[in-house]
């Protein structure tokens, strides 16, 4: 098939250069001129612009957005909504807001053309060796773009998971449970390095990966990450969220549906975003005022 690919980052540009190699015909454009030109020396056609990559494809285009969510995934859309026409279809690949894409979908389809969303997971080891894709579309479009996927998907790694918004809605749920997963391990590596019993922990997550109920895919990552740095001494206790894991659970409580787990995990990544917790720091005053108790000065107050 003739697709255009809009975004060649760590991602994008593996996962166009996949689609390259499984003799698919790709054109692509980044704004980045770096991620442009690392792209066309690795043989894949390229465009100057999204108007360019537009023409130089075949009716009925079919176009890929793997752009990060918000202004420039909309900046992208806008421009291949004066490009490209009727028949034409848009893929977004990346994690847009369900919200933004079922809306995005409708202005497309008042011109003829289709809004396909895809989640797309497995990081950029899947992109390079098969991803998980959760593909929101009618049925007919699925199948359309059945090479497409089969080309990028791990074995089994694919499924059409219902009409537009789907696949995005899919991947934000996703992206919650993996939230949660993430700080169950992580307040398990935390326990076992805490204990004064004297616990060999990587020794004892290679275990729980090579045999124990609870081995999975992220717990194989985490002893990855551990393995040249098993204290974490390099690493600062910071862990950002991407607004899926905010979408989840703002979906959960529009649905009236108890997710605590997931909810715990988000707001435990707020704190993680503080310096110093402003909520910890009205406590300690308060228990200094009420009983008291010693409230440790921080570094620029007084003694």
């Amino acid at each position: 098939m003739n697709i255009g690919f809009i975004g060649l980052g760590k991602m994008g540009g593996a996962m166009a250069g996949r689609l390259h190699a499984a003799g698919h015909r790709v054109v692509g454009f980044d704004a980045n001129q770096a991620a442009l030109t690392a792209a066309g020396e690795r043989g894949l056609e390229v465009a100057g612009s999204i108007t360019e990559l537009a023409e130089a494809l075949e009716a009925p285009r079919v176009v890929w957005i793997m752009t990060p969510p918000g202004a420039p995934t909309e900046a992208a859309v806008t421009e291949l909504k004066a490009a490209l026409g009727a028949g034409d279809l848009v893929i977004d690949g990346g994690n847009s807001d369900f919200r933004d894409t079922l809306r995005r979908a409708a202005e497309l389809r008042e011109q003829g053309i289709t809004l396909v969303d895809v989640g797309v997971s497995g990081g950029v080891q899947g992109a390079q060796n098969g991803c998980g894709l959760l593909v929101g579309s009618d049925p007919s479009d699925f199948e359309r773009l059945k090479p497409i996927f089969d080309a990028l998907a791990a074995k089994g790694g694919c499924a059409h998971v219902g009409r537009s918004g789907a696949g995005h809605f899919a991947k934000a749920v996703h992206n919650g449970v993996e939230y949660a997963i993430m700080q169950a391990y992580g307040e398990g590596y935390e326990l076992l390095a805490a204990s004064d019993i004297d616990v060999d922990v990587l020794a004892t997550l290679e275990a729980w990966q090579a045999g124990c109920s609870i081995r999975s895919h992220l717990l194989e990552k985490l002893i990855e990450a551990l393995r040249p740095d098993p204290a974490l001494e390099s690493i600062r206790g910071y862990a950002a969220d991407s607004g899926m894991g905010r979408w989840t659970v703002e979906e959960a409580i529009r649905l009236r549906v108890p997710t605590p787990t997931i909810s715990a995990a988000l707001q435990a990544r707020f704190r993680s975003q503080q310096d110093d917790s402003p909520t910890m720091k009205s406590i300690a005053a308060l228990r200094g005022v009420i009983g008291g108790h010693a409230v440790l000065k921080s570094e620029g107050g007084s003694k």
